[in-house]
């Protein structure tokens, strides 16, 4: 018997203060993102993308606390993300941090975050922002039971409701696209390998270009740099003067975490210590072969010895190949594809228990 779909026309609606819900309250110390080292604990900052996050950082500025999971953060604007990990805070970028009075749980307060956009929007701006003062006594809307409370059940009904639906339709994406990558495909092992010139491979090799970090300007660019971690981002800029954008190739890391190589199919800006290299009518998954085979790179060179420009035009490295003799393409194509759909299985196998 199919269950009935739960309706938000069907709950009475209740008004709420934020601060009848949640403690209200800024991070402490200063944390501003150029100063910090890269690490893994991610620092939120005013934005619409990525969860808030402007960077990955090993520890705060000293002053700051560590800010625990299951937290909702709102910046200036009034924008709400649930935070699912330990993070940091910047200060100056008036990040509220709402923490629940009540042992509420994630389904509750990714509820609560719709409530919180929709009573925010249009209302906060650069000339009025969205201060602790204000967000506390800012009233949201939420399903309410018969005493008038929160009702809390209905929430994390409707929203784990929701989720097995997004589920169902990635399960129904991604089997799909298995269907399209059951081919049978040799080993690597048992294809022909040939070395090639960078410069005979790649259509262009650019590196990128200088940018203090006090020239940063806020913004929802990636900024690409030398960094080995979270596919070499360094931070969103707003920047559009004397800058090299690139989209759609892999950067080198020059200097830093020399070797680190990794694909971007978005737009972004490039850092002086990255290069930019691009195929010509090349794939996603092409791009991500070819990411492996630059990524020996790191084994010849070091923080003492970079690649500079004249040296990664010298390179070699070695390509599986057609019956011509040239780069195969479509085999590189196919392999990262069923590389893919293997850990799309995995995946899979994960979503299936999570909605049966």
């Amino acid at each position: 018997m199919k269950q009935n779909r739960l309706s938000l026309n069907d709950v009475e609606w209740g008004e709420f203060k934020i601060k009848d819900i949640f403690e209200v309250y800024l991070s402490k110390g200063d944390n501003k993102a150029d100063l910090l080292d890269c690490g893994n604990i991610p620092l939120i900052s005013s934005g619409f993308n990525s969860n808030g996050i402007t960077k990955f950082i090993n520890r705060g500025d000293g002053i700051s606390e560590i800010i625990p999971k299951n937290t909702i953060t709102v910046d200036m604007f009034g924008k709400a993300f649930y935070q699912d990990f330990d993070y940091y805070a910047v200060s100056h970028g008036r990040i509220n941090i709402l923490s629940p009075l009540y042992n509420l749980n994630k389904n509750h307060l990714l509820f609560c975050i719709n409530s919180i956009d929709n009573a925010t929007k249009n209302i906060f701006s650069y000339n009025r922002m969205c201060s602790s003062s204000r967000l506390s006594k800012l009233k949201i809307l939420l399903p309410v039971c018969n005493k008038g409370n929160p009702n809390w059940q209905f929430m994390e009904d409707y929203i784990k409701q929701e989720q097995k639906d997004i589920a169902q339709k990635v399960i129904d994406y991604y089997e799909q696209k298995m269907l399209e990558t059951s081919f049978d495909l040799v080993g690597l092992e048992d294809v022909e390998w040939k070395e090639f010139n960078f410069n005979d491979v790649f259509r262009k090799i650019q590196r990128g270009k200088r940018l203090k970090k006090d020239d940063h300007i806020d913004g929802n660019t990636p900024y690409i740099s030398s960094t080995s971690l979270n596919n070499g981002l360094d931070g969103f800029i707003g920047n559009y003067e004397n800058l090299r954008k690139f989209n759609n190739n892999i950067t080198l890391a020059n200097s830093g975490s020399v070797g680190s190589c990794f694909y971007h199919e978005y737009e972004y800006i490039a850092s002086d210590h990255v290069t930019s290299l691009t195929l010509d009518k090349a794939d996603k998954y092409i791009y991500l072969f070819m990411a492996t085979i630059v990524k020996r790179l790191e084994e010849k060179y070091s923080f003492n010895r970079e690649i500079n420009d004249k040296r990664i035009k010298n390179e070699k490295f070695i390509l599986p190949t057609d019956k011509n003799g040239e780069p195969n393409w479509a085999y590189m194509s196919k392999f990262m594809q069923k590389i893919e759909a293997e850990n799309l299985q995995k995946v899979l196998e994960y979503i299936y228990i999570y909605i049966s």
